[in-house]
């Protein structure tokens, strides 16, 4: 009786392991936890408010007026830094390229095994910054904010898809898993209201509806 008792206590103890390695197959991880926590919803809704609204000037943008990627310690730059970050188990070699690893996208739900299929997004496009403020910084602060690893900016997602996003803000564009949203709108304003940025009217209006819904 023992002897069955035992069997029997460790056919439930297998049956149960085996669920929740089914349930981890069907849940995988999110990256939201290696961006910079977003300040909380009402915070956002405080710092919108206090956002100065004004029509977009792209007059004499050049990405290359933004340097990047920097080396941030050792051999890492902005760019490999963020794939370690938001990665699991990622591997590098000596001038600390990943090798190896898995990475999550969150705009879109997908899983990627090789680095060269994620882009480093910056959450506020560095176009929109121009438009919105940026043109008027000196390059130092223009690297920074290109550069930014504190606040929630930059983030490893699926190349297409953020080549899709390109410079667009909140009104024309927004990650499709909608579970992300609220997030990603906390996350805009709040790199916005760091770098005292404006945005335009249709921008500030996605925003607040955004924002009331999180």
């Amino acid at each position: 009786m023992p002897k069955l008792y035992a069997r029997r206590r460790l056919s439930i103890l297998a049956a149960f392991t085996g669920l929740i390695a089914s349930a981890a197959l069907f849940n995988p991880p999110t990256a939201s936890a290696a961006l910079p926590t977003p300040v909380s919803a009402a915070t956002a809704r405080t710092y919108l408010a206090s956002l100065t609204v004004a029509a977009e000037n792209r007059t004499g943008y050049s990405r290359d007026l933004f340097p990047l990627w920097i080396t941030i310690s050792g051999t890492c730059n902005t760019r490999e830094t963020v794939l370690k970050r938001d990665g699991s188990n990622v591997v590098t070699d000596s001038s600390c390229a990943a090798t190896s690893g898995s990475w999550y996208s969150p705009y879109d739900g997908a899983t990627w095994t090789a680095a060269s299929d994620l882009d480093i997004d910056h959450l506020v496009p560095l176009a929109e910054a121009w438009d919105s403020g940026a043109s008027a910084w000196t390059t130092s602060r223009r690297q920074s904010f290109a550069n930014d690893l504190t606040r929630p900016q930059l983030l490893a997602v699926t190349d297409n898809v953020n080549q899709a996003k390109g410079d667009q803000d909140p009104a024309t564009w927004m990650p499709s898993v909608s579970s992300y949203r609220c997030t990603y709108v906390r996350a805009w304003v709040q790199v916005k209201y760091y770098y005292g940025l404006s945005v335009d009217s249709a921008e500030k209006s996605a925003l607040t509806g955004y924002l009331n819904n999180c």
